[in-house]
């Protein structure tokens, strides 16, 4: 399947141009043309989402599992047009698109199966107690319920699992929410055709075409607009701290302050314990590298830092991440303005003092090579800048003096998405001591593996302490995400009939 961009927004099941349109900067091929969304777009969009509302937020289990079913099939039915305009977008390799297509069909299907076990409605039940003293105990059931519309923001770096059809619309769709997705100008074409299959999905499905809205915009009115909207309840985000903390001021600055489910940034930490250093010393400096520059470095969970031990193996693991770094083709970044944030980002940390080049980075137009820097546990410690997340293959070797240096390090690391231990069995009482001051740092702990790739499933938990995400008792990967877009509701002497009140 062929596909070129038409550059519409989608409001109300049709799609509407204008004459105010930016141009898509691809990494090859044409440029297209797109509709850029506005103020009115957005409040159309909101009021038929609360209409639709009544009706999608009602309609059974069953119901919703279909349509997420249907628009996995329709994503796949449009999967060649999927992979060609996106390729041209964002650059990245067609292996990649597919990986991360099936990873999107997956999470949808997911979710579908998810609702129909019916465990996400947490159903807990406090049989009448009449003739308790000194006061009878009505009869309690509570249940989970959808909150109503919530906004949703593609993010740079996946433009499908995190995106349009992404695990943030499809947990949303799931719990009963209508969705209006904010598309991220860095692959507006692709956000344009999963929207597309969306749509077909909605109307085989016979659903409210308020349901789900798509607007594109290259600067901030549309995003603004959205999370201000009195009839938005929640909004999912993953993109940088600065963006993601000026919505987060802004949802809760409104008159009815509603949740911001943002991902803003992490340097996801690796701390090597020493009898894993003396033991794999090669081993884990390869591995660092290949994670640390995995799709340019441009993932949320890209290992940023890693804190070793300075013993007689320290030089060795230098040297080996130096002969592996060398090795690294350049590649290809998200977008223009991402490759220019890279490069300024780089040039400002080198010029830290105490900062010291292992490898340095080349940064040609949208092209990269890995950066490797090295500085002392305390220099790391003295600079908080130190700590703000770098989009691209940065990553800083921090070797501290002491076990107590490494430690200090640990509790002076902001909220992470991941943290990781290197460890040997000898390592054990040590990392026991790490695990107590990780657990509080980070949603996600590893041993003896890496951060980059990320599991749907159950027990995946994608957040972290700020800044890694603003609400660490959520997570934007696995089941558990759907718990963001229900709230608990206590139902009192209820009689069984009114409880189920969904529609077929």
């Amino acid at each position: 399947m062929t596909f070129k961009p038409h550059g519409k927004n989608l409001i109300k099941g049709k799609w509407i141009g204008n004459d105010q349109t930016f141009s898509s900067s691809p990494a090859s091929g044409p440029a297209y043309q797109f509709s850029i969304g506005s103020a009115e777009c957005v409040d159309t969009a909101c009021q038929a989402a609360e209409v639709a509302f009544w009706s999608f937020g009602y309609i059974s289990e069953l119901g919703r599992a279909i349509f997420l079913h249907t628009i996995a099939d329709e994503i796949e039915a449009r999967a060649d047009a999927i992979t060609t305009i996106a390729m041209q977008e964002t650059g990245l390799s067609i292996a990649r698109l597919q990986n991360e297509r099936v990873r999107t069909t997956n999470q949808l299907r997911l979710f579908a199966e998810h609702i129909l076990q019916g465990n996400y409605l947490d159903h807990r039940h406090d049989e009448a107690l009449p003739e308790r003293q000194p006061l009878p105990r009505p009869e309690l059931h509570m249940l989970q319920r959808p909150i109503g519309p919530v906004a949703v923001f593609g993010a740079s770096n996946f433009p499908l699992a995190f995106s349009t059809a992404g695990g943030d619309t499809a947990s949303a769709f799931a719990a009963g929410c209508p969705v209006i997705v904010k598309s991220h100008a860095a692959h507006p074409g692709t956000g344009e055709v999963v929207a597309e299959a969306i749509n077909a999905a909605r109307q085989k499905c016979q659903l409210d075409p308020g349901i789900f809205a798509f607007i594109q915009d290259d600067s901030f009115e549309v995003g603004t607009a959205l999370v201000q909207h009195p009839l938005i309840n929640a909004v999912g985000f993953t993109g940088s701290l600065r963006g993601g903390r000026t919505l987060f001021d802004l949802c809760v600055s409104r008159p009815e302050p509603i949740p911001f489910f943002g991902e803003l940034g992490s340097i996801n930490p690796i701390f090597v314990l020493p009898t894993a250093m003396s033991t794999r010393t090669d081993l884990i400096a390869n591995g660092w590298v290949e994670s640390l520059t995995l799709g340019a470095g441009q993932f949320c969970t890209n290992p940023g830092i890693i804190i070793v031990l300075r013993d007689q193996h320290t030089d060795a693991f230098i040297e080996t991440t130096k002969h592996v770094a060398a090795q690294v083709v350049k590649q290809v970044m998200l977008t223009d303005a991402i490759a220019s944030a890279y490069q300024m980002d780089c040039t400002r940390i080198v010029q830290i003092p105490g900062i010291y080049e292992v490898f340095t980075s080349i940064c040609n137009e949208r092209l990269v090579t890995p950066n490797i820097l090295q500085t002392t546990a305390a220099n790391w410690l003295k600079h908080e800048i130190l700590q703000e997340e770098v989009f691209g293959p940065l990553g800083i070797l921090v070797i501290a003096e002491s076990i107590e240096e490494m430690r200090a390090v640990a509790l002076g690391i902001q909220g992470q998405l991941t943290c990781t231990l290197q460890m040997d069995d000898r390592d054990l009482a040590l990392a026991r001591s790490f695990m107590v001051i990780l657990e509080r740092k980070a949603g996600r702990l590893l041993v003896n593996g890496f951060p980059t790739g990320v599991e749907v499933a159950d027990a995946m938990v994608h957040s972290g302490p700020y800044p890694a995400s603003t609400n660490f008792g959520a997570t934007s990967v696995g089941t558990l995400a759907i718990r963001r877009f229900l709230r608990p509701v206590c139902y009192q002497n209820l009689p069984e009939a009114l409880l189920n009140h969904e529609s077929t």
